[in-house]
C-alpha cells in the first residue's frame, strides 16, 4: 500500500521540513520520501489544496464504554469517531462494565480491530471497581499496555488512597491521571454554581468542588514527589494553582476540553440543552478566557475531549435526570479553530505536548513509521449530524460552523480518508 500526500504544509517541531510545503510518499507503513514533487501512481492519493499534515494527534479521556456499555459506543465506533476527527491516539477511561483493572481487561482493549488507524490505550482504574477504597494491581497492567492510571470520572477521594496511588505508579514512572472533583461539594450540583444557575433556577455546582481538589492533589504530589495530570480544569483559580506548582517545579501537567474553551454557563440561557451538561461543569466568561490564555502560555499543555457517549434516553429527558458528558471526537479541532487559537497553539495541545508527558514519540522525517494527520485549518466546515461516527448523537456542535477540516489519518499501513 502506497499513499501520495500532495503538497503539505508540513507542522512538526522535530522534523528537519518543518513549516515546508512538501510531498510525502507513505510506503509500507513507512515514510518513504519527502521532497517537492514526487511522481509515483500510488494506491491513495490525497491532493487537497491549503492542506497541512502533522504527527496524529492524541486524545487523552475518552470515556470507556466497551465492554458493558455498547449501545452508547463500542470500540469499532470510537475507533471511527477518533479517525474521523483526526485522531490515532486515543485514551479510554476505566469506567466500563467490568472496569478496566485488570491485565486481561487491558488486552482486550489494545487487542482492539488490527484494521483501524487508531491506536487505543487503556487507563487502568487505580481502586478496584473504580470504588476509591482498595488499590489494584497497576503495575501488572502497566506491563500489559496500560497507558496511566485513575479512576476516570470517579474521582479519587481519598487523600490517603492517591497518596499510595502517586507512590506506588513513581516506582515505574507512571502517571496518575485525574479529574479534581470534591463529590462531597454539592454532589447535586447540575451547572455551575452563579447568578446563571440562579437565573435559570437550577441546581448549583461551586467553584470549591475544583479547587478544594487541585488545591489538595497539589500537596499530595509534592508529598510523593510522583507524577500527576489533572484533566477537566475549567477555572481560573485552577489554573493559577497550577501555575505556581509547575514553577515550583512539581511533575504536574493538565488538560481541559474544548467544550470549557467554547462555551459558558451563560450558553444554558438559550434552554435547557441537555447536551451542556458536562462535568466539571462550563464555567463563567472570565473562566473561559482564563483557559484560553493559560492554552496560549502553556500553563495547559493539553485539550482533550472528554468525549462521553449518552444514548438518546440519556439526554432526551429532563436537565435533572440527564447523563453528564457530550461527544467531542469528531469536532474537536474544528471547534477549537472558533476558540481563537492558532494552529500551532492547537497542534501543541493536541499533539507535541501530550505525546511528550506520554513518552509517545512520531516524527515526520524520511524512515519514520507513519503516524499522521492530514487536515486544512483554514477551511470552515458546517458540522452535521452526518459526521457522527459514534452510536451516540450527543453533541451541542450540531448545525455549528466550525474552522478546520480533517482530511484523514494514517497508522502504519492502515488509513482512514474522510475526504475524496
Amino acid at each position: 500500500m502506497t499513499i501520495l500526500v500532495r503538497k503539505a504544509l508540513i507542522k512538526d517541531i522535530h522534523s528537519l521540513h518543518h513549516n515546508k510545503r512538501m510531498d510525502l510518499l507513505i510506503s509500507g507503513g513507512t515514510i518513504a520520501e519527502i521532497s517537492d514533487n514526487i511522481e509515483v501512481n500510488a494506491d491513495q492519493l490525497i491532493d487537497v489544496p491549503g492542506i497541512s499534515v502533522s504527527p496524529g494527534w492524541l486524545d487523552l479521556f475518552v470515556n470507556g464504554t466497551d465492554p458493558g456499555f455498547e449501545y452508547k459506543d463500542d470500540l469499532a465506533s470510537v475507533c471511527a469517531s477518533a479517525a474521523k476527527g483526526g485522531f490515532t491516539h486515543v485514551f479510554l477511561t476505566p469506567n466500563t462494565q467490568p472496569v478496566t483493572q485488570t491485565k486481561v481487561a487491558v488486552q482486550y482493549i489494545k487487542g482492539h480491530l488490527s484494521s483501524s488507524p487508531v491506536s487505543l490505550h487503556p487507563i487502568g482504574a487505580v481502586t478496584k471497581n473504580t470504588e476509591g477504597k482498595e488499590l489494584t494491581e497497576m503495575f501488572e497492567m502497566k506491563q500489559n499496555g496500560a497507558i496511566a492510571f485513575g479512576d476516570g470520572t470517579k474521582s479519587i477521594q481519598s487523600a490517603g488512597i492517591l497518596i499510595k496511588a502517586l507512590q506506588y505508579v513513581s516506582a515505574f514512572e507512571g502517571i496518575v491521571v485525574q479529574i479534581p472533583d470534591d463529590h462531597a461539594v454539592a454532589p447535586h450540583g447540575l451547572m455551575h454554581e452563579g447568578i446563571v444557575s440562579t437565573q435559570i433556577g437550577l441546581p448549583g455546582k461551586p467553584a470549591l468542588a475544583e479547587e478544594i481538589m487541585v488545591a489538595r492533589d497539589i500537596e499530595l504530589l509534592r508529598y510523593t514527589n510522583s507524577k500527576l495530570h489533572l484533566t477537566g480544569i475549567s477555572l481560573s483559580t485552577s489554573v493559577d494553582m497550577i501555575r505556581k506548582a509547575k514553577n515550583e517545579g512539581l511533575d504536574i501537567t493538565c488538560s481541559t476540553t474544548p467544550y470549557h474553551l467554547v462555551f459558558t454557563d451563560s450558553s444554558l440561557l438559550d434552554g435547557y440543552d441537555t447536551n451542556l451538561k458536562v462535568n466539571p461543569p462550563l464555567r463563567t466568561e472570565k473562566d473561559r478566557l482564563a483557559l484560553i490564555a493559560a492554552v496560549k502560555d502553556g500553563t495547559i499543555d493539553c485539550i482533550t475531549t472528554h468525549h462521553s457517549a449518552q444514548n438518546k434516553d440519556a439526554k432526551v429527558c429532563e436537565f435533572e435526570y440527564a447523563g453528564f458528558g457530550m461527544l467531542g471526537l469528531e469536532s474537536a479541532v474544528g471547534l477549537l479553530g472558533t476558540a481563537g487559537l492558532q494552529e500551532d497553539e492547537i497542534l501543541k495541545a493536541i499533539c507535541f505536548n501530550p505525546r511528550k508527558i506520554f513518552s509517545l514519540d512520531a516524527s515526520i522525517n524520511v524512515g519514520s513509521s507513519a503516524d499522521i494527520t492530514v487536515f486544512n485549518p483554514n477551511t470552515e466546515k458546517l458540522f452535521s449530524d452526518t459526521d457522527i461516527k459514534s452510536k451516540s448523537s450527543n453533541s451541542p456542535v450540531i448545525g455549528r460552523l466550525l474552522k478546520a477540516e480533517v482530511i484523514g489519518t494514517v497508522l502504519g499501513n492502515k488509513f482512514n480518508i474522510n475526504t475524496k
